[in-house]
């Protein structure tokens, strides 16, 4: 008689109360079997039959959850013992798979995201972030840990470098073998839901960076899957000519193929679906769309964009309210362009029109070179007339590394605690939580911390210590720029106004606001300059009372600033710099002030 399976739909390997249903895509397999730890390690007991399409399947009802299992893929004389590409769980990234059932109890049903206007992100490394012990890795248990210190910050929003299972026990994650299994090390698929309900419980959102430009490439069991490739790639999986060629290695997956297409789209979907995730960052979205990224002639790879113009509009048509961003740094609206228009959908997209002049203008050694106009267009710059469609850094896991230190260490190498060095950085911080933009702090970097990111090295949270003030002064400016109050609503606006405007001086005054005529403005001055001014005047629009609500230079900030009095704001109704009122205030040097309308202000 002819054996049969229960009828369970999925891929991997399902759990049922009648035992387990194991599925698994090898279109080249001559035979299929499944061995485990509950049939010990039988390589003949469970054969899978073979259904349409190139799949297999079967029913084993004594596995149950917690097994340890492989396939074995018979193609002709090849024997290859395979782990399962669906696999949520390893012994270890060149071990086993484990029949994994997410039974948890979210206790997070009331969380709702953010509106996108009112996010501030939070990226940081599990592995890093809170390390006890030098020798050990950090796990999603100790970034618990840290939760109501990140609420007391302020952050909304933390999104958390990729932790599917990587070769080893300590990585940035961006070299993932096994795509659908959480980073063991790290605690596992319950420890990384578990972590991510404490976020929800405290009101912070989680977005989660995955990796679809290339797999692998060591520890990797999907290379050559079925025993089938050609050009000696990377089979069923990959591409398998010139195409599959990566910087990190040659395992570009094969978008062409349908079930490739699939296996990616169902990996997006369980993060979401599955560990409740608010949105998803795409690594090296370039090199997805082009052969080479996207440099110079490249070849375009109209089946990449295909794919994620697919996840976006299932993830949008779903969960409207889930933040789909792509690392894309090319600077092309297409990207976050709406699909119906023919883009590729991405909520928000990571922004090299702002980082790379805001960071070389702080960094620049003396004053006369800092680029004013550089930095106007860096913050004027918005995709597709929407200026939330950015995200806004002066800091990332890839600018302060390869090469690249923190802020205030490439400002004074050896000496970033110096007075030029937190002044400036600080700058820069207040400059990204005032432009428009979706704004982005890299861990540690609200406690001027100076090391370069390594995997190896955990943050150093004595810094904290030794910052406690420029901690307390981003908080401030998170506060200004999250709160709910009338007076601080323009930092969430569209509209941005340039309204003074000194190359000379180095000085830069811009308006934020929800309202075309900047009714409501938040008015920003940045001093790039060491130059300390008195009785400065700048013109303001439609407002003619407004209060400082935000020094940088305050002293309870740090020791180090100045004593400079900037607490008068004389408000004259005399027409200046082209608006209907003029400002004058005192201007410490590397300084940022923050000035909001007063309530019930005519």
């Amino acid at each position: 008689m002819e054996k049969t399976i229960e009828k369970v739909e999925g891929m991997g390997a399902i759990v049922s109360k009648k035992g387990t249903t194991f599925r698994v895509w090898a279109p080249h397999a001559d035979k299929v079997f499944v061995t485990g730890s509950f049939n010990n390690w039988n390589d003949s007991e469970n054969p899978l039959i073979k259904e349409d399409n190139g799949y297999w399947a079967t029913s084993v009802k004594k596995a149950k959850e917690g097994d340890e299992y492989k396939f074995i893929i018979h193609n002709g004389e090849q024997i290859l013992y395979r782990n399962d590409p669906y696999a949520k769980e390893m012994t270890n990234s060149n071990g086993n798979s484990l029949i994994t059932n997410l039974d948890f109890e979210w206790e997070d049903h009331d969380f709702k995201m953010k509106p996108w206007n009112h996010l501030v992100i939070y990226e940081l490394h599990v592995g890093t972030f809170n390390r006890i012990h030098e020798d050990q890795v950090a796990t999603f248990e100790n970034v618990i840990e840290k939760i109501p210190y990140l609420k007391e910050l302020g952050i909304n929003c933390v999104e958390i470098l990729p932790i599917a299972e990587f070769a080893g026990g300590i990585s940035w994650g961006y070299n993932p073998s096994h795509p659908f299994a959480i980073e063991r090390d790290y605690g596992g698929p319950k420890a990384f839901a578990r972590m991510v309900n404490e976020f929800h419980k405290a009101d912070i959102a989680v977005i989660l960076d995955v990796v679809y430009n290339h797999f692998g490439p060591s520890d990797m069991d999907l290379w050559q899957f079925d025993g089938w490739s050609e050009n000696e790639k990377g089979g069923i999986y990959f591409y398998n000519d010139h195409r599959s060629t990566t910087p990190w290695g040659d395992s570009r997956p094969d978008y062409g193929r349908e079930e490739v297409r699939q296996y990616i789209r169902d990996n997006a979907l369980m993060w979401i679906e599955d560990y409740h995730c608010d949105g998803l960052r795409m690594d090296a979205t370039s090199f997805i769309r082009y052969e080479g990224g996207g440099m110079g002639y490249d070849s375009e790879i109209p089946e990449g964009n295909r794919l994620m113009r697919d996840i976006n509009a299932e993830i949008q048509a779903k969960y409207p309210e889930k933040l789909t961003i792509a690392e894309d740094l090319k600077g092309h609206d297409l990207v976050t362009l709406n699909i119906d228009y023919g883009g590729i959908g991405y909520g928000s997209q990571w922004d090299m029109h702002f980082v790379h002049p805001v960071r070389k203008i702080l960094i620049e050694q003396g004053d006369e070179y800092r680029d004013l106009q550089s930095l106007v267009d860096a913050i004027l710059f918005k995709y597709n007339d929407d200026v939330f469609e950015r995200i806004i850094y002066t800091e990332s896991h890839d600018e302060v590394a390869n090469g690249k230190a923190r802020v205030p260490e490439e400002i004074e190498p050896g000496n970033a605690d110096s007075y030029f060095g937190k002044k400036r950085a600080i700058l820069g911080i207040a400059i990204t939580l005032t432009s428009p933009g979706i704004p982005m702090l890299f861990q540690g970097q609200e406690f001027i911390e100076d090391e370069y990111f390594q995997d190896s090295q955990p943050l150093d949270w004595e810094q904290k210590e030794k910052h406690t003030g420029i901690t307390k002064m981003v908080k401030d400016l998170i506060r200004l720029r999250t709160e709910e109050k009338f007076e601080t609503q323009g930092l969430k606006g569209q509209f941005t106004k340039i309204l003074h405007y000194n190359e000379h001086n180095k000085v830069l005054i811009y308006a934020r606001s929800t309202k075309e005529d900047f009714t409501d403005s938040t008015i920003i001055l940045i001093n790039l300059s060491n130059i300390s001014y008195e009785n400065y005047s700048f013109g303001i629009p439609y407002q003619n009372q407004y209060q400082l609500v935000f020094n940088s230079d305050w002293k309870g900030y740090d020791e180090e600033f100045t004593e400079m009095k900037v607490n008068s704001i004389i408000i004259e109704n005399v027409n200046y710099d082209n608006e209907p009122h003029k400002a004058t205030t005192n201007l410490p040097a590397y300084t940022a002030l923050i000035l909001t309308p007063k309530v019930n202000a005519t």
